[in-house]
């Protein structure tokens, strides 16, 4: 079965919206490497739709171009880009189509269909939050960025239901950014301040 990975852009207080306005200080080389990781690898995008109108009204301009960007444009112009919408779209863009009926059921398809690569996705914040509450998203990459935005969309919304996350690795750019690998993990459990106490430092002097 397939894998799904989403890559996302984050600041210190949990901020993913609007990223263009203050994630590029922090490109360096290393970033470059930890996107190319995921989008530059992958054959199939799932996006939604106002991450697809983004990516689709700059990448296709920026291949025919030609400028130093342009190869990776055209790996994203080559790739498979299924777009999460509840709107009829026309798209313009090579290889898009619409996601059809049910999201989860259609995802759960797409990870039964054949191929080595993992599914990508970037953006696409209420996508990203189903696929999670569902237990579709094998895999949470976070490059946290040591800046408090303060204003903007969260990544994770108000809910009734926890979701647990494992830590499965981390890195740690020149620029201070963290990026952090998570998977879905069991509930955690139940715990008290009783339980957690024995754990405290002990006062022996």
């Amino acid at each position: 079965m397939r894998k799904i990975i989403a890559q996302l852009f984050i600041s210190l207080d949990g901020v993913v919206e609007a990223p263009d306005q203050w994630h590029f200080p922090y490109f360096n080389d290393e970033m470059g490497v930890a996107v190319d990781s995921v989008l530059g690898r992958a054959d199939t995008l799932i996006l939604g739709r106002r991450t697809y109108d983004s990516f689709a009204g700059a990448w296709p301009e920026r291949e025919a171009a030609g400028g130093e960007d342009a190869p990776f444009a055209k790996i994203l112009g080559d790739a498979r880009k299924i777009v999460v919408s509840r709107q009829q779209l026309e798209f313009t863009w090579r290889n898009s189509e619409l996601i059809k009926g049910d999201l989860v059921e259609a995802v759960t398809a797409l990870k039964k269909e054949p191929g080595d690569s993992a599914i990508a996705m970037s953006g696409s914040v209420s996508v990203v939050r189903q696929l999670l509450a569902a237990g579709l998203l094998d895999q949470l990459q976070l490059l946290v960025h040591p800046i408090a935005v303060r204003k903007g969309m969260r990544l994770f919304d108000e809910g009734d239901a926890p979701i647990p996350l494992k830590l499965l690795s981390s890195e740690t750019f020149e620029t201070g950014v963290l990026h952090l690998f998570y998977a879905p993990a069991e509930q955690a459990g139940e715990g008290t301040y009783e339980d957690a106490k024995a754990h405290l430092p002990q006062d022996e002097r």
